[in-house]
């Protein structure tokens, strides 16, 4: 009985899985279908509207300069322009954005210094409290790891001569993509987001999301869908639905590309990670109930769900590492009735869609190289898997409604190969979660093994993207944060 229960139970986590892969293809599909759809504002304005750009930040030693400089250099007119800088900073931060200020200052430039002692809402305070200062009618927030391009205002704000339009996003770029293997996995990541995810949802008529920084809110729609708050990780996203609900129209722009940085250090981008994942459930939690029971239509009720629910893969990711290997040590012959219904299945509903997806991605963004692009889906693959034991304590954490601050992503300012990020201050803490990534890394190994002499060769390549996953996380976590500590 414990063994029909054991593969029964390794079936419906199969299932579950192939359901969110085929939800990619879906994506996929109507990428395709709306690909040739032009996005051309309705209008142009006579006399451009006054424009408020906010620059959240919380201890941003290393970039806050950069970002400046790049800000300082938007095509806009000043007599329409004003800068806050909304700094909640508490170490060197302060007087460098204040010196910086002044200079600006000087210039001609209207920026204007604003700084909290109290945290209270980490970052959706901050966009809060600086809101109550502004008199921009558009609000263009940047994080401070963005170095926007000069002509982003000139060529996104005319979308909002359609007086529906709340919010206009454009597409992240990457400054230090080809600086490791690791940036170059979280680009691939964050392409198939901004590409694919973003383009299909907006074009089709679903509901997609601000994503905190690079995009300009009408500020009429953040006023009269509650404004900022901050009972979730993620406001940007909350903010999002709660918009889009009263009826407000978002536009997607990927021509539009604004470069930043991507975590060079994995507990950062873990910490990241883990943001994200145990945001948007939270968000999910909020406002889907008031999703299905609105009258959008049920096309744009489900994409809605499986948006706000797709980290659920990740506990059901991590379940299916702990069923592989007794799964194999339940299965004593390896012909093509083991083939169709074990093997294949893994293969179709929790790699080869999610494989195509990121490949599809790559040839949207111009990796003419078909080879070079194949040859990183599979480390793409491992560190999604390795992720699951960080991602799936974030969802449980969500779930059972665990509080946890707002831990902002490290900045450093290395976007190339001779600058070395160990000698930077900020960093993210190690957790107990890389001894468990270690440890299923161990697991792994003993499963490929088992394997290996069980003669189960289909099911070898697979396990071995678990094997690798959980070692590159576990293992560079704990060997970086070592090496930032010795030279720190």
């Amino acid at each position: 009985m414990w063994d029909v229960v054991l593969i029964a139970l390794y079936g419906v986590v199969l299932l579950a899985l192939a359901v969110y892969g085929f939800h990619r293809s879906t994506l996929v599909y109507l990428y395709y279908r709306f690909k040739n759809q032009k996005m051309e504002p309705l209008a142009e304005f006579d006399e451009l509207p006054k424009v408020t750009v906010q620059l959240p930040m919380f201890n941003e030693m290393y970039v806050v300069e950069r970002l400046l400089d790049a800000t300082a250099q938007l095509d806009y007119p000043w007599d329409r322009l004003e800068i806050q800088v909304l700094d909640d900073s508490t170490d060197e931060t302060q007087g460098i954005c204040q010196k910086k200020v002044a200079e600006l200052q000087e210039r001609g430039l209207d920026v204007k210094y604003l700084h909290r002692e109290d945290r209270t809402g980490f970052k959706a305070g901050a966009l809060e409290n600086g809101l109550k200062h502004a008199s921009g009618e558009f609000v263009l927030v940047f994080d401070a790891d963005f170095v926007p391009h000069s002509d982003i205002l000139k060529k996104s704000i005319h979308f909002f001569t359609d007086p529906e339009v709340g919010m206009v996003q454009v597409r992240w770029g990457h400054l230090n993509r080809n600086y490791s293997l690791l940036t170059q996995v979280q680009s691939v990541m964050l392409d198939g987001h901004f590409i694919i995810e973003h383009s299909a949802r907006h074009r089709s008529g679903r509901f997609f999301n601000f994503n905190g920084t690079a995009g300009i809110w009408r500020r009429q729609a953040i006023e009269t869908s509650g404004g900022w708050q901050h009972d979730t990780l993620t406001e940007d996203m909350d903010l999002s639905y709660r918009a889009q609900l009263k009826g407000w129209k978002f536009v997607y722009l990927p021509n539009i590309v604004s470069p930043a940085e991507v975590p060079v250090e994995m507990t950062s981008f873990k910490s990241q990670q883990f943001r994200w994942a145990k945001g948007s459930i939270q968000v999910a939690r909020k406002v889907l109930p008031e999703v299905f029971h609105s009258n959008v239509p049920w096309q744009v009720k489900m994409e809605a769900f499986f948006h706000l629910t797709n980290n659920f893969a990740y506990p059901l990711l991590f379940l299916l590492s702990l069923l592989l290997l007794p799964n194999l040590l339940l299965r004593t012959d390896h012909g093509w009735r083991e083939v169709l219904i074990i093997d294949l299945p893994l293969f179709m509903g929790t790699t080869f869609s999610v494989a195509m997806f990121y490949w599809i991605t790559q040839r949207e963004e111009g990796n003419t190289s078909a080879w070079r692009v194949i040859g990183r889906i599979p480390l793409v693959l491992s560190v999604g898997i390795g992720l699951c034991v960080n991602q799936t304590r974030a969802v449980l954490e969500a779930l059972t409604g665990k509080p946890s601050e707002f831990v902002r992503t490290p900045k450093t300012g290395v976007v190339n190969r001779f600058q070395k990020w160990t000698r930077v201050r900020y960093r993210s803490k190690l957790t107990w979660v890389s001894i468990v990534e270690l440890l299923l890394g161990v697991y792994f190994l003993v499963t490929l093994v088992v394997a290996a002499r069980g003669g189960h060769w289909l099911s070898v390549p697979f396990i071995f993207l678990f094997f690798l996953g959980f070692w590159y996380v576990g293992l560079t976590s704990i060997l970086q944060s070592r090496s930032s500590s010795r030279r720190a």
